[in-house]
């Protein structure tokens, strides 16, 4: 791959990657650290000058479904837009170059998004490949940058198979796995007094991968614990009324779910009708997510223990920050993709800064390992399995002023749910 960087100045970077430790030789980007991404927008808005950069841009393939799920997908691009818009606001990367991003549509389909991953490679000579959603999506992206040894930090898809089973040196992912995500779950699941437990998740490699996990877990937990039903709609295209009416005839005293989107709303909606939830317990997989439960309004579930983002009741100083800049910028409120993009995005450039290169191997060799600070606190990529440690926030689905939120949330470091790193590296395939 290209190298046009060999010798770069120092790096003006908004997120320290903590094995550098080096004064930042930008005062702005100086300013980012101390008071958050809303005052670096602002000192960069006060700067006399605009930025300028002597160096070749950097690019950027992303490649996500954005007509395939846009509730989630088009709040994560103003994520990463944001991010974009701080990182060049502040000296770009490598202390010399603009960050650009050429952005694709995956339509939803693993053959699409190989396609395009190969026109961004090829025609717009990208030197890192980052997004995707879908999981099947996100492995077809992660072989292909095997295949042509470039860099890939998958944002969303959560399947295990991506960092351990089909795992791979050039591929890294940010959000808590279908593994984690479930091991959070289970952990409230094991204390309900329920042992007859249904499943209901998407036919597709992500819902395959967390009720495989979530019953494991459980069982480790709870011996005592048998599950009756299992219910796999196909992915957007739910049929609400014989799934709920099957559950039901099971006779379950819990629910694992791991709908979400359009098939979620369906669920829920027939649930409640037909008194699917009463007197039972339901934990599931994203419902937290604003994206997914503000939607449903007063029609949201109660008492569900959920996985999700509850974005307007975290107070930490950078969270707050985030925020404030993401609403003054898109005049809206974030959602988990926001967030999602937003690191997402912050990630690939203090992975290019701590190289000092845009050429694929520095790279990598930057990424693994890498911690950066984010709005959720600190994150780092574990150079054993290429999985950060972005955690989640768990907690119970509540209607307030007739909208879905949660309440008595813990927000759980996904430090804590991973297997240690000699057991991590046996799961993947040797390099």
């Amino acid at each position: 791959m290209k190298h046009r960087h060999p010798t770069a100045s120092p790096l003006a970077k908004l997120l320290r990657p903590a094995a550098l430790g080096a004064t930042l030789s930008v005062a702005i980007a100086a300013a980012a650290l101390t008071a958050g991404p809303a005052a670096a927008q602002s000192a960069a808005q006060s700067a006399k000058e605009p930025v300028k950069f002597s160096g070749a841009p950097v690019r950027v393939g992303e490649i996500n479904s954005y007509t395939g799920l846009p509730a989630f997908t088009i709040p994560y691009r103003q994520g990463w837009q944001l991010a974009l818009e701080e990182i060049n606001a502040e000296g770009g990367v490598i202390g010399c170059c603009e960050l650009q991003v050429v952005s694709r549509d995956d339509a939803g389909k693993p053959d699409d998004a190989v396609r395009v991953a190969q026109e961004l490679v090829t025609n717009e000579a990208v030197d890192v490949l980052a997004g995707t959603y879908f999981s099947h999506i996100g492995l077809a992206v992660a072989d292909f940058a095997a295949r042509n040894k470039m860099p890939f930090v998958a944002a969303e898809p959560l399947t295990d198979a991506i960092t351990w089973s089909k795992g791979n040196r050039y591929t890294f992912r940010l959000r808590p796995s279908t593994y984690m995500q479930a091991a959070m779950l289970v952990e409230e699941a094991a204390k309900l007094p329920a042992k007859r437990w249904a499943t209901v998740a998407p036919n597709y490699e992500y819902g395959q991968s967390a009720v495989a996990w979530f019953k494991q877990l459980l069982k480790e937990k709870r011996p005592d614990v048998e599950f009756v039903a299992e219910q796999w709609p196909v992915q957007g295209k739910l049929e609400a009324g014989p799934t709920v009416q099957a559950l039901a005839a099971a006779k379950p005293d819990a629910i694992f779910n791991v709908t979400f989107g359009a098939d979620l709303a369906k669920f829920v909606r027939e649930g409640e009708g037909r008194g699917l939830f009463r007197n039972r317990k339901i934990v599931s997989l994203l419902t937290g997510e604003p994206e997914y439960l503000e939607p449903m309004k007063d029609e949201a579930p109660e008492g569900w223990i959920v996985t999700g983002y509850p974005w307007d009741q975290i107070d930490t100083p950078a969270h707050k920050a985030f925020v404030a800049a993401y609403t003054a910028r898109f005049k809206e409120s974030p959602k988990a993709g926001s967030i999602v993009g937003y690191i997402t995005m912050k990630a690939v450039a203090a992975a290019i800064t701590k190289a000092r290169s845009a050429n694929s191997e520095p790279i990598v060799d930057a990424l693994a390992g890498l911690t950066i600070d984010s709005p959720v606190g600190p994150v780092t990529f574990r150079a054993s399995d290429h999985q950060a440690t972005m955690g989640a926030y768990v907690g119970t689905t509540t209607v307030k002023d007739g909208r879905g939120t949660m309440k008595d949330w813990r927000y759980a470091d996904g430090a804590n749910y991973l297997p240690p790193d000699d057991a991590a590296r046996k799961m993947r395939p040797a390099d």
